[in-house]
């Protein structure tokens, strides 16, 4: 059976020049959309976390790995089930300011939404909403009814549900 699932990949690296084309290099060579990915620091200084997210079967998703940690200088690669992580991602809303003031209905759905404003001034106001994709997409259809000045969203963060290995591995790498 050849199903496609969505998977998210963890990947550790050090931090070094490059590796976002080398780490994307590998998903187009194989004609495989990455649906979002995104770089952050660790938990271990100088190791970088990259998260990938992409629709592949899992003998598809075992190859790419495999080829992840030939091709690139990699301390670890993982890859994860949508049941397995615990994943948000973000988004940013800029808004005119007298929406926040003269619409009600802006108030009620940025509670509904258990959203945040992060800034107010005379000219826009920025919510804020962390959460599932579904969730951000409901709260982005609401307020286009009042015209967004401005959205950018970010792509997944995952952790593992389960213990995973890789602390004691990074552990072990920083010494």
């Amino acid at each position: 059976m050849n199903e496609t699932n969505l998977y998210t990949v963890s990947i550790y690296t050090e931090n070094n020049i490059g590796l976002l084309n080398r780490i994307s290099a590998i998903f187009q060579r194989r004609h495989i959309n990455i649906e979002s990915i995104n770089s952050s620091v660790s938990e271990i200084e100088n190791v970088s976390k990259w998260t990938i997210v992409v629709k592949l079967s899992e003998e598809r998703m075992k190859k790419v790995i495999g080829q992840i940690e030939k091709q690139v200088e990699v301390i670890k690669a993982y890859y994860h089930t949508e049941e397995e992580t615990i994943y948000q991602e973000s988004c940013l809303f800029k808004l005119r300011s007298n929406l926040l003031f003269d619409e009600r209905q802006i108030q009620n759905i940025i509670k509904e939404s258990n959203a945040r404003i992060v800034t107010v001034n005379r000219e826009f106001f920025v919510i804020e909403k962390s959460g599932r994709k579904e969730e951000l997409e409901l709260l982005h259809r609401e307020l286009s009814v009042f015209g967004i000045m401005q959205f950018t969203r970010s792509g997944r963060i995952a952790v593992t549900k389960d213990e995973m290995k890789i602390s004691k591995m990074l552990e072990a790498f920083q010494h």
